[in-house]
């Protein structure tokens, strides 16, 4: 029985690139995803050394009321299906893709 490689590249190719290519959003998103927790960590203390301070004042009753809602977790499940749909449509290589994407989150 004889083996037909190259019928075969078309997949292999678009596995790989599929497995690089989300290994790389990945590895992206993660690093993002780091850099905005340190901008949002900045402007946490900022704004507590200015309320101290007594520059402004802040009505914390209402910053909850207004975060809470997006913080639950069946918003960030949706949020979550929501990008891996966005990330996969219309790829042919998606079945790579996902795998390579929580790859790339977990190294980044």
């Amino acid at each position: 029985m004889e083996v037909d490689v190259g019928s075969w590249w078309p997949v292999i190719s678009q596995l790989g690139v599929g497995g690089i290519a989300g290994f790389a959003v990945g590895y992206a998103l993660k690093k993002v995803g780091k850099l905005l927790a340190v901008a949002v960590g900045l402007l946490f203390v900022v704004v507590q050394l200015l309320a101290y301070q007594g520059f402004l004042t802040v009505n914390w009753g209402e910053v909850e009321a207004r975060v809470d809602p997006l913080l639950r977790t069946d918003s960030l499940g949706g949020a979550w299906e929501s990008l891996v749909a966005i990330l996969t449509h219309n790829l042919v290589f998606a079945g790579a893709f996902v795998p390579g994407l929580l790859w790339g989150l977990r190294r980044g």
